[in-house]
């Protein structure tokens, strides 16, 4: 089979589904940005064929490169793994006849607004939203549902750019901000008080092969604002337990509703005095490194399952499910440059059975703001058999590390 991969140097674990489509015996051909020269050996010779385009997320680029493959050889695949690319992937495979994602499906998974609109329709219980075009829709939407609000980009992914409005004049204030009613649009949702956490699964054909629930400590809006929180993703080897029922049967009926065909999805959720609610899609694997957390936790490839799923149409192993895993985000001090650590050995003595990666930058290196994410700065990935003795491990870790910055 001949599969056609986008970007497959950029963000560094791209190299996996490489790597993985490689070892099914796949012929893969890669399209990214960055010149040949800038693979490294081992990426090249899991690649048949690389094309350089201008940009990714060009559409004309992206399609005179499929196009040009074309005339050389059949192209059964054309696969992209991250949020940025996934539209335009779509919309090339509809115009050289690669099957795949639609646009359709990619549209719907991208497009906050529409997304929750076509799911509620279909019953999937969702927050209340609109598209707001206008300052005017912001307010006639405060004054049909109340305060909070969470005022977002339509396409935008996780808490990028995400604002929680409390009252009017915060409202007014946001307004000016994201420029709305300057040719901005944003998605407004009625806040969900709760619990958060997501489900991802690796589709065939319409059914779910794999599945893993993730919960977050504490919820993402939080956890990206307040620099002494060292925010934690946990997974659970309980999957099976009766109290994940609902949110496994909504994972079920949205990939139904938006017409999942073989992929990865990533979703979010919560839970709280209104019940489960549905927050949001993305028709590919989730970030930071989510899936490396999965092998660990389950010791299995989940990215050779994902190849196999491409290539065979069908999965290759079952995860273990015999450990609990997660990652904790390790935060500097303050902005500036990283000096050193404390408390490091103090929990390699304890636990450094438990630990299966972590990453520490160098003294010296610039600091990485709270809002870039879980690991712009240190982290650890840890796992262990027990749920909640996981769980009192990671907080001993975010208590016990300091992260020292000047």
């Amino acid at each position: 089979m001949n599969v056609i991969f986008i970007e497959p140097s950029f963000p560094f674990n791209q190299r996996e589904f490489v790597r993985a489509l490689y070892k099914t015996g796949a012929h893969v051909i890669g399209i990214g940005e960055r010149p040949a020269d800038y693979l490294s050996d081992e990426l090249k010779t899991w690649l048949g064929d690389y094309v350089q385009v201008r940009s990714v997320v060009h559409e004309p680029s992206l399609l005179e490169a499929v196009r040009r493959i074309q005339k050389v050889l059949w192209v059964d695949r054309l696969e992209a793994t991250v949020e940025a690319h996934i539209m335009a992937a779509a919309h090339v495979r509809k115009a050289t006849g690669i099957p795949g994602t639609t646009v359709e499906t990619a549209f719907l998974c991208r497009d906050k607004p529409a997304m929750k609109d076509a799911l509620r329709a279909a019953g999937v219980p969702c927050a209340q939203s609109t598209r707001a075009r206008s300052a005017q829709d912001a307010y006639d939407f405060a004054a049909s549902t109340g305060y909070p609000l969470i005022i977002k980009p339509p396409a935008g992914a996780g808490a990028s750019a995400t604002y929680k409005v409390r009252e009017e004049t915060h409202l007014q204030q946001v307004i000016q901000e994201c420029g709305l009613g300057n040719g901005v649009e944003v998605a407004i949702e009625e806040f969900i008080e709760g619990h958060e956490g997501f489900i991802d699964t690796l589709t065939i054909n319409g059914n779910v092969t794999h599945e893993f629930i993730t919960h977050y400590y504490p919820n993402v809006l939080e956890a990206m604002r307040e620099r002494w929180i060292s925010p934690q993703m946990i997974t659970t080897n309980r999957i099976a337990a009766e109290g994940y029922n609902e949110v496994r049967a909504m994972a079920r009926e949205v990939n139904k509703i938006l017409r999942i065909g073989t992929s990865a999805t990533h979703m979010e959720w919560f839970y709280g005095p209104k019940g489960l609610k549905f927050s949001e899609i993305g028709c590919r694997p989730p970030g930071v490194g989510q899936w490396d957390v999965y092998n660990a936790a389950n010791e299995f490839d989940l990215y050779f399952e994902w190849a196999t799923a491409i290539v065979n149409g069908r999965p290759h192993s079952k995860p273990s499910r015999r450990y609990a895993a997660g990652m904790i985000a390790l935060r500097p001090e303050r902005d500036g440059h990283i000096n050193g650590y404390s408390g490091v050995n103090d929990i390699s003595d304890r636990y450094g059975d438990c630990v299966v990666a972590a990453h520490f930058p160098e003294p010296g290196t610039p600091t990485q703001a709270v809002e870039a994410g879980y690991m712009a700065n240190a982290w650890m990935r840890v796992r262990h058999p027990d749920y909640d003795q996981l769980r009192r491990i990671m907080n001993d870790i975010g208590e016990t590390i300091t992260v020292h910055a000047s």
